[in-house]
């Protein structure tokens, strides 16, 4: 006799059980029930399987209530199947079993009916996973620190790098300025030595000469300080609203007659270039400088473009010239020579690096161009490669205005004498500076009263002596500079003339070269003339 099927509840029956007796993960079915800590404050197992102990690590779990198991993290797993109980939403969470060190991943869900105040719980040991995250974490953390260990160690070598080519300028710099110096310096005392030799011998007729020589020389360390003055940005610009496509075409006969027949001079002047806030001398010896190098750059001959544009530079720009937004207008001379390599072109405004020959060339003239474009509120720009000819562009920043006239030329003053009881106050430190200017105003008939600081100065201003010019450096010692001294000067004396001399660019003191009526400023070192000049203007304006 065959045996009776089994009936189909049986078979499900069976089929889940073995599915519960074999799964991997463990699975629980919870039963809350009223504790000393509460409604539902503790549940006891009611149904577990095999994989529990594999997965938990706790044995015989059924029957055991959660409190007896694990009384010290009985209230954070109550709290977890309690919102299950409470709000029937199922929940999926990762957790540490303290008691046995396990982490685990679990899945709870609420059996129906509520009444029965039953969670199902399913979950899986992956503390190997878990130790795997921790130790990546690890890993994470020591490997940001390394990084950012490696990126201090990166950043102090390059700051090294950066002073090693700082001190190498400096070098440079003061090995470039040594031996221009020396070599001036010994042609003046040279110079004057035989000049006095010559004077004690009776011998006046070569005197002359080495005056000439020493005042050659004079000239030439002026233009030098100059020179790296304005590399520095330090010299003393008088800035002023300038058309610079007239300032070009004023050029082109000097810069065709200085390049030579050999080089054609092409200036494409742009239409409706604005106006620029700039001191034109110094723009011209940038103009110039820059022909002349483009000229050497073209021993056998070329073509230098001299063009003008219009600029807009955008926040794109601002980053790639390293200069603010805004409006700007540009001045690019460009040529057919011979070009740069990278190498050249990265230390083109080095101050005293050239490519020529010794004796060629002082390596000033690009350096100079940068810090007068720099100190007008610009930037200069080279443009090449080798063989493929270079352009270089100055960057002037917009004036929002009209054109100024052109200043009118100082007429001599050497032949003009002071009136009658018409006296300046000269205020310098440096006691050579006081005799000499002292000696040209008694030579040009005036009175002349010396301080040599700022308080000095004062104490004369305040004594209604008669004042009729101050001039004054602009760098004084004791706390009162030559700016301030004026400025408190006009306070007692509103129609005071001031004569400001200096030896470099003090623009803060001096606005910028924005200066009030009745003021000028000389630099220092001037000629006899252009100080006698200046100080025969200002005393007959006032008059």
């Amino acid at each position: 006799m065959s045996p009776q099927p089994q009936p189909q509840h049986a078979v499900e029956l069976e089929r889940y059980r073995a599915l519960f007796e074999t799964m991997d993960e463990g699975f629980c079915v919870i039963e809350f029930f009223d504790g000393p800590h509460g409604p539902d404050s503790d549940y006891v197992h009611v149904l577990a399987n095999p994989a529990y102990e594999r997965n938990a690590g706790i044995p015989n779990v059924v029957g055991q209530k959660l409190r007896e198991m694990v009384p010290d993290e009985a209230d954070g797993w109550v709290e977890l199947y309690g919102s299950v109980l409470r709000t029937g939403t199922p929940i999926r969470f990762q957790r540490e079993l303290v008691a046995t060190g396990r982490h685990l991943e679990v899945s709870s869900f609420r059996l129906e009916p509520v009444t029965l105040r039953q969670v199902a719980v399913l979950f899986k040991d992956v503390s190997d996973r878990a130790k795997a995250e921790t130790e990546l974490r690890r890993l994470n953390e020591t490997l940001e620190a390394r990084i950012a260990a490696a990126v201090e160690e990166r950043a102090q070598i390059e700051e090294a790098l950066r002073q090693s080519q700082k001190m190498e300028a400096v070098g440079q710099l003061t090995g470039g300025l040594a031996h221009d110096f020396n070599n001036l310096l010994a042609g003046i005392s040279g110079s004057l030595e035989l000049a006095q030799m010559r004077i004690n011998q009776g011998r006046l007729g070569d005197v002359e000469k080495y005056l000439l020589t020493a005042q050659g020389a004079t000239r030439r360390a002026a233009a030098l300080t100059h020179r790296l003055l304005a590399f520095a940005r330090r010299q003393t610009l008088l800035p002023r609203p300038v058309n610079v496509n007239r300032l070009v075409a004023g050029m082109i006969e000097l810069i065709q007659r200085t390049v030579g027949p050999g080089i054609a001079i092409e200036n494409v002047a742009a239409t409706g270039l604005w106006t620029a806030h700039v001191d034109a001398s110094q723009l011209e010896n940038a103009l110039l400088n820059l022909c002349i190098n483009a000229r050497d750059a073209m021993p056998g001959g070329g073509r230098i473009t001299i063009e003008t544009c219009n600029r807009w530079i955008d926040a794109a720009g601002s980053r790639q010239l390293d200069m603010p937004e805004g409006q700007y207008l540009s001045l690019c001379v460009s040529d057919t020579g011979t070009g740069m390599t990278p190498e050249v072109r990265a230390r083109a405004f080095d101050p005293f690096f050239t490519t020529k020959p010794i004796g060629e060339g002082t390596g000033l003239g690009l350096s100079m161009i940068y810090g007068f474009a720099k100190q007008s509120g610009g930037q200069v720009r080279i443009y090449s490669e080798p063989d493929q000819g270079t352009m270089v562009c100055i960057y002037l920043p917009r004036h929002l205005g009209e054109d100024e006239p052109e200043l009118p030329a100082l007429e001599p003053a050497v032949a003009a004498q002071a009136g009658a009881g018409e006296t300046v106050l000269v205020v310098d430190d440096e006691p050579s500076v006081r005799l000499l200017i002292v000696d040209v105003l008694h030579e040009l008939g005036y009175a002349a009263i010396e301080a040599a600081d700022g308080a000095a100065g004062m104490r004369v201003l305040d004594s209604g002596a008669r004042i009729d010019l101050l001039v004054t450096d602009v760098g004084l010692p004791g706390g009162m500079n030559g700016r301030q001294l004026a400025d408190a000067a006009r306070a007692g004396r509103p129609d005071l003339h001031v004569l400001f001399i200096t030896g470099f660019a003090e623009n803060a003191l001096l606005n910028n070269g924005q200066l009030e009526p009745g003021m000028a400023v000389l630099t220092k070192p001037f000629a006899i003339d252009a100080l006698a000049t200046r100080i025969r203007q200002l005393v007959r304006v006032g008059d």
